[in-house]
């Protein structure tokens, strides 16, 4: 026995191959450990796994103090807002972007589940850009809609364009509108 070991405990630990101290594995023998046995390298099943035993679930933790989790839009019945937040922008970005020229142009495409779509200026152009989070007004835009908006560069690199301050000024007929809190109308 080493000096000051506690037998209780198992200790000395047990050396393994290399010197290697095993104090987790100590007084595991072949005969007491099923894992260990030659018969555990046989053809037979091994025994079913135990769930492992937390402090908090048998009660060794103090959990008398603890405190609730927060709550969260993705845990129990809480249903996150239907509709969209504001970006954030700088705000040099914010003055150009409502001090420059309202341009008019059809939405050609919209997906509210993905959060963007795009719209073909009214003067020719290459397609520009729409975010959810741009979109004023209480309707969701479709394909056919006319709208007006001003436009904002892209960043990081302010090389592309996108449409901000988008607001539908006709809704396209013989569709249906849905309004960010979901109903449905018939334009």
């Amino acid at each position: 026995m080493v000096k000051g070991a506690d037998s209780s405990l198992g200790w000395p630990p047990q050396m393994w191959r290399g010197g290697c101290v095993r104090p987790h594995l100590q007084g595991l023998t072949p005969e007491s450990s099923p894992s260990l046995s030659r018969s555990a390298m046989s053809s037979e099943p091994p025994p079913p796994p135990q769930p492992p035993t937390h402090q908090a679930s048998i009660g060794l933790l103090d959990t008398s103090g603890a405190r609730d989790r927060s709550p969260s839009p993705l845990r129990g019945n809480v249903v996150p807002s239907p509709l969209p937040t504001r970006r954030t922008r700088t705000f040099s970005a914010t003055v150009r972007a409502s001090q420059g020229p309202v341009y008019k142009g059809v939405c050609k495409c919209f997906c509210r589940s993905k959060g963007h779509g795009f719209i073909t200026p009214a003067d020719g152009g290459p397609d520009i850009f729409l975010h959810i989070s741009d979109v004023e007004g209480e309707y969701v835009p479709v394909e056919g809609d006319e709208v007006t908006y001003k436009m904002c560069s892209i960043p990081p690199k302010n090389e592309k364009l996108q449409a901000v301050e988008v607001v539908i000024t006709h809704l396209a007929p013989g569709t249906k509108h849905e309004t960010w809190s979901g109903h449905v109308v018939s334009s």
